[in-house]
Formats: C-alpha cells, sequence, structure tokens
C-alpha cells in the first residue's frame, strides 16, 4: 500500500455509471475504477460505491471520500435530497456511507464539483470568480465567487440549467416550463434531431443514415459527426443550441458578472461548432456590451475527471478546516 499522505477519493455518480479516484494535494488522478450504477435502488447504489471506494483503498491510503450526486444536496453536505435519475429522495447519503466506509464523507451536487475542479486545476485556475455550465443530457451549473463555491442558504444555489426562458415553453423534468436546459442541452439537441428526420425532410438523411435509418435512434453523437462532415442541418442543430447557450449566458453574466464562463459536458465535444454561435449570440446580447470586460468563454480541460476531481479537493478542504472529522 502506498504510505502518502493528503490523499482522498473522489466518487461521481450519475445515471449510468459511477466512477471513482484516488487524487493527490495537487489534483492528479492516481488511479481511477468505475462501476455501472443500480440507478432505481438505493442501497445497491450505496454498495457500488462502497465496493469501488475498497478497490481504490486496497492500494491507497486514504483520508476522506467525496461523492458528487446528481441531485439537490443540503447547505450540510449531508442529505440528497431530490435526484432525477436516481432513487434518493431524502437520502442521508454522508451518513450511510460513513457508517458503511468508517471514513469521512463529503456530499456535493455533480455541477458543484464539477466548476470547483476547473477552477482549482483546470480551465479556470487563473480566476477568482467563474461559471460552469455542463452541457450534457441536461444544463448543469456551478459558480464560484470570490475563490468560494456558491452554495445558497440552502445548498441548491446554481441549478442554471432551470432558469425559465421561454413563458409557457417545453416542459422540463422539473415540472416547469420553459427552462433553459430544454434550448441549450444534449436532449434539446436529439430532440430536434429527431423531430426534422421524423417530419421525413431530406436535409436529416445523413444523421439518419448514422442511426440506422430510424429517426429515434438518432443520438448527440450523430448529430455531432454529421455536422464534422460538413452536414448543413447537424451544423445548424448545434449552432442552435449554441445561441441558447450563449443568450443565456448573457443573462447570467448581468448577475454574476465572472471572468470565465467554462463549457464542458458531452456536448462540448463539438467545439467550435458549438461554441462559435454561442460566443455569438453572447455578444449579441451581453449588457453595456462595448462598454464593459468581457467574460472569456472558454473550454473545459478536466473532461470527465473534473467531478471526481472537484470533490476529492473539496473533501480534503472539508478535512483540513474541521468541516469533516477523522
Amino acid at each position: 500500500m502506498q504510505q502518502t499522505m493528503g490523499h482522498t477519493i473522489g466518487v461521481d455518480v450519475g445515471g449510468t455509471k459511477i466512477a471513482a479516484g484516488v487524487v493527490d494535494a495537487e489534483g492528479q488522478l492516481i488511479a481511477t475504477v468505475r462501476r455501472d450504477t443500480p440507478a432505481q435502488d438505493v442501497d445497491a447504489i450505496e454498495t457500488a460505491i462502497t465496493h469501488a471506494v475498497a478497490e481504490l483503498r486496497a492500494e491507497h491510503q486514504v483520508t476522506a471520500v467525496g461523492v458528487a450526486a446528481a441531485g439537490y444536496v443540503d447547505a450540510a453536505r449531508s442529505t440528497v435530497l431530490f435526484s432525477p435519475n436516481l432513487a434518493w429522495r431524502d437520502e442521508p447519503l454522508k451518513v450511510d456511507l460513513e457508517q458503511r466506509l468508517d471514513l469521512p464523507v463529503l456530499v456535493e451536487n455533480d455541477a458543484n464539483a464539477a466548476a470547483w475542479g476547473e477552477f482549482r486545476f483546470g480551465r479556470a485556475r487563473d480566476v477568482d470568480d467563474m461559471v460552469m455550465l455542463t452541457v450534457g443530457t441536461g444544463l448543469g451549473g456551478g459558480v464560484v465567487i470570490n475563490g468560494n463555491l456558491l452554495r445558497g442558504a440552502y445548498g441548491m444555489a446554481a441549478e442554471l440549467g432551470h432558469i425559465r426562458m421561454v413563458p409557457g415553453g417545453i416542459r422540463c423534468g422539473c415540472g416547469n416550463r420553459g427552462c433553459w436546459e430544454q434550448y441549450a442541452s444534449g436532449q434539446a439537441l436529439v430532440r430536434e434531431a429527431r423531430e426534422l428526420a421524423s417530419s421525413g425532410s431530406v436535409t436529416a438523411e445523413r444523421m439518419l443514415q448514422l442511426a440506422g435509418g430510424k429517426p429515434k435512434a438518432i443520438k448527440g453523437p450523430h448529430v455531432t459527426q454529421a455536422a464534422e462532415e460538413g452536414d448543413p442541418a447537424a451544423i445548424e442543430l448545434l449552432a442552435e443550441v449554441g445561441r441558447w447557450l450563449g443568450e443565456g449566458a448573457a443573462s447570467v453574466v448581468a448577475v454574476l458578472d465572472p471572468a470565465m464562463i467554462v463549457v464542458g459536458g458531452g456536448v462540448a465535444a463539438a467545439g467550435e461548432l458549438l461554441m462559435a454561435p454561442m460566443q455569438e449570440a453572447f455578444r449579441r446580447n451581453l449588457t453595456a456590451r462595448r462598454f464593459r470586460p468581457e467574460a472569456r468563454i472558454e473550454l473545459a480541460s478536466l473532461g470527465n475527471r473534473a467531478g471526481m476531481i472537484g470533490v476529492a479537493d473539496l473533501a480534503a478542504r472539508a478535512l483540513t478546516s474541521g468541516e469533516l472529522k477523522r
């Protein structure tokens, strides 16, 4: 077993997979493991986390565990109040895992954890104020203000994907209509691509080919691949998501005035096909444009490692400050 002190484990729990890694004080991942997520079985999720941590602890000495949870986490960073894609409802995850692991555990929202990872060790490490947008199936958000993660009075700040953009718009999984993520996310991209293909339009031909000829089989990577090949319809679909991202980002900047907006998540793999339309829409909608410093918009650098690295660092800092007890 390695005897180096200061290592923590970060666990990123998503709807389909659990990724866990040993992280050192410099934010470097030393070792990782993965497990499938038994999303609808609370006990099985905790068992999978326990086994992943145990596998890592067999080779590495660790002092604490951070868990990045896809859901609403309370202000004490202990209980998952609600998760849209997992069975957690008022789940006392910290207490349960501490009993199983015999280690201090900190629980954090997954988008907050990813934002902290990019802030501490990734693209935003040279600024004090940043916003992260995770453009995946939905649209997640994390905010750092003056070097501190913004969590709000109840721990649920920065749910940026649920800012209302279109009154009476598309119904969102949160129960409201017109949320930002219904127009600026992977699900929005796929919805529009499938609708175009189902209409019989010849413009969707390449996306249909990539999906085996079935509109309902079209996925985000099909749209991105077609766009990278120069397909005009796919390029326009990605540009539309980018425009929505840029318009919303301009409103976020009007409130928070960050130095940088970091864009991550699976849809960000489209690169400039997404980012260029986002930049254009952002500048067009920015308040007091031409008379203010402009926030930089950058692609995330840590990829899908950001959540593990970020939550591990948060756990290490909480242990040092005394928030977590050995």
